[in-house]
């Protein structure tokens, strides 16, 4: 479990990122992180692999203060998946996935076999393990920076912006294969995004932030489309949108979901 107590930043040139922010994230869901830009979710997200250290309070990760944990170690120890991928361009495929269990001093031919593996679990062909990121798609290169994040085999994953670089076809492809992966393997998420949608197709609860990390409401993605606790959070959800409310049809026997348009959209199952 990650837990963030009172935790504050406020920057050297005097800007107050996050101002007495608390939340627990429990293990092995998927926490999506929303809000416009200046929200402080990137630097909520910093602050567990201590790439950001608080001003005040604490980070604590299964009750542990993460600043009694060395840095490196700790990054090691987490998952990280950044916008673009983030990839070496100077190394191959499988070196960029091996990466941090060569650092933590796994033999070269143990990390590469691992690395192939993930390219089987991330549904990549192996044969690109021999490219570089620059010969990859877009989309490719995300899957193997999920790969690299997974290399060490991490109980915490963190997800900035992951998506973002990449059109929307294959930024729903991603999401269901992040979707498939969390149900295998039971990872603790924090994915920081801008994309109401995203979230609420990725989370199993999503954190909507006012500036300065002030939490607008947490819930359920139906929670927040039910009962949104004020119009900033209606108005960034978009429970208020014609394209949000849907009504039923019967159809030869079965309840079918319309849109204000009066297209189809679902069916609804018992």
């Amino acid at each position: 479990m990650i837990e963030f107590q009172s935790v504050s930043k406020r920057f050297p040139d005097g800007s107050l990122a996050v101002d007495d922010f608390s939340l627990q994230v429990p293990s092995h869901s998927v926490v999506a992180l929303v809000g416009s830009s200046g929200s402080g979710k990137t630097t909520l997200l910093r602050m567990i692999n201590r790439m950001v250290d608080p001003s005040s309070g604490r980070v604590l990760i299964d009750g542990e203060d993460v600043r009694t944990r060395d840095a490196v170690q700790l990054r090691r120890s987490i998952g990280y998946v950044m916008q673009q991928g983030g990839l070496l361009p100077h190394r191959s495929v499988l070196d960029n996935i091996a990466t941090v269990p060569r650092l933590t001093g796994e033999p070269k031919t143990a990390a590469r076999r691992r690395a192939a593996e993930l390219l089987d679990l991330v549904g990549l062909d192996r044969a690109l393990g021999a490219r570089y990121p620059a010969q990859l798609s877009g989309g490719q290169q995300q899957r193997v920076g999920v790969a690299r994040a997974l290399a060490s085999d991490p109980n915490i994953l963190l997800m900035d912006e992951p998506f973002g670089a990449v059109d929307p076809i294959v930024r729903r492809e991603l999401q269901a294969e992040l979707m498939r992966l969390q149900a295998e393997l039971g990872k603790t998420i924090v994915f920081v995004t801008h994309d109401v949608d995203e979230a609420m197709r990725v989370g199993d609860e999503i954190v909507v932030l006012e500036r300065g990390a002030h939490i607008a409401q947490r819930g359920t993605p139906a929670e927040l489309l039910a009962a949104p606790a004020s119009d900033f959070v209606r108005d960034f959800v978009g429970a208020n949108l014609a394209d949000r409310q849907l009504h039923t049809r019967v159809v030869e026997g079965r309840t079918v979901a319309i849109d204000e348009h009066g297209t189809p959209v679902g069916v609804l199952t018992q």
